[in-house]
């Protein structure tokens, strides 16, 4: 299908709350993603909220997307990005099960419930960055969570890119081309050779997509994930190589007294390039968008395998 070349992702145009800025690019010939060619699938473990977890490996992966990459952001910037420790990440993006059964808001928060074409097993989304925080420490300070040693987290932008790649540098973990039997976006505008499909204009239920080589699903769409990061467009020009974290202080401002953070993978509204492994989208921390949710990370503990697996 032929691109259309003015389209813009979604959450860069969605109350001027995702607009992003453009740095300078770093070529690299051929980068190779370190970790593993054809990484094996780690076993699944469930938590005690009857969240699946796996484990990702440490590696090394050049970060960003290369110059010839149709429809790349000159802000994704390539860069050696090396990590150093085993993480565990959830399977699936938080569903508002998940989130309900252990925050208990006074009121459903979620756009698409059931009334609304989704449902306790679609993704937790219209949330604040900082009530995606709140639930990673309400549920590390469960007793089986506690007893296990996980410790749950945002992901950094580095680890989720990491983690999405599993091993590819390609746009999308999938290869090449992205359609909408592949992950829930926009599928009227696909990318390379992706045919044009379905555009579903809500959220789906987690799982409904194949995973990457990692075993985890949604990388791509549904909705986009918000990231630990306060977002930098300058960031990577001078980032540390070794488990970069982001700014220590928020840099952009929102105009509102807050700073942008790091949202990543795209959502069910967006084009397929904004989908892309290297994409990077940012989103105010005072503002609710059906089109952001999470997924959370831990740090592997001795122990972080204990539970049951799938």
């Amino acid at each position: 299908m032929k691109q259309v070349a003015n389209r813009q992702p979604a959450l860069d145009r969605i109350a001027r709350c995702m607009v992003l800025a453009g740095v300078t690019v770093l070529s690299h010939a051929n980068p190779t993603v370190v970790a593993a060619d054809k990484p094996a699938k780690p076993p699944i473990i469930t938590n005690s909220i009857g969240m699946k977890l796996v484990q990702i490996p440490a590696g090394q992966f050049v970060m960003g997307s290369p110059r010839d990459e149709a429809e790349r952001e000159v802000r994704e910037r390539q860069h050696k990005v090396v990590i150093s420790q085993p993480f565990l990440m959830g399977v699936h993006e938080v569903t508002q099960r998940q989130y309900n059964g252990l925050m208990k808001p006074d009121r459903p928060r979620a756009v698409f419930t059931a009334k609304r074409g989704g449902g306790p097993d679609h993704p937790m989304e219209t949330l604040l960055w900082q009530d995606a925080v709140e639930f990673c420490k309400a549920l590390s300070a469960q007793p089986a969570e506690r007893r296990a040693g996980r410790t749950y987290r945002l992901p950094t932008e580095a680890q989720w890119e990491y983690a999405c790649r599993a091993g590819t540098t390609t746009p999308f973990h999938f290869g090449n081309s992205l359609s909408a039997t592949q992950a829930n976006f926009n599928g009227r505008y696909p990318y390379g050779k992706g045919g044009a499909g379905k555009y579903l204009r809500r959220t789906a239920k987690v799982g409904s997509y194949k995973p990457n080589a990692f075993g985890l699903h949604d990388m791509h769409g549904n909705v986009a994930e918000w990231c630990a990061d306060w977002f930098d467009k300058d960031y990577y020009r001078d980032s540390p190589v070794k488990d970069p974290l982001g700014p220590p202080v928020g840099v952009l401002p929102t105009g509102f007294d807050r700073f942008y953070l790091v949202v990543r993978g795209g959502c069910w509204v967006d084009d397929a390039r904004g989908c892309r492994s290297a994409y990077r989208h940012r989103g105010m921390p005072r503002n609710r968008y059906e089109l952001i949710g999470f997924r959370v990370a831990c740090d592997v503990a001795k122990d972080a395998t204990a539970g049951r697996s799938r």
